[in-house]
């Protein structure tokens, strides 16, 4: 039961376009909160509150330098989590793949 509800917490996590956009954005290197509002075209504020929810659950971590925050993908889980899901998309997900050339 335990795992189910920890599947749950995860998932829950991912289905948000923001918190997606983040994590796509962070695949190209790390950044900082106002340079990845700018790439996803969200407001800084916003950003802010889902970058929050994705520290929650170390999705991403936080370095600091000079009196910037930094933030960078969990190199050890997530981005190979999301490697696994583009080459799952781009095997085996007929939908996943109409959406993907939609821009859905």
């Amino acid at each position: 039961m335990e795992s189910e509800q920890n599947y749950h917490y995860f998932f829950r996590t991912l289905s948000n376009r923001l918190r997606i956009d983040i994590l796509t954005c962070l695949k190209n290197g790390e950044k900082c909160v106002n340079d990845i509002a700018e790439t996803i075209g969200e407001g800084r504020s916003k950003t802010s509150h889902a970058l929050k929810q994705l520290l929650d659950c170390n999705f991403v971590y936080v370095k600091k330098k000079g009196r910037k925050r930094i933030y960078h993908l969990n190199e050890d889980t997530i981005q190979p989590l999301l490697e696994l899901a583009d080459i799952h998309v781009t095997e085996n997900c007929d939908e996943c793949s109409l959406h993907k050339k939609k821009g859905v």
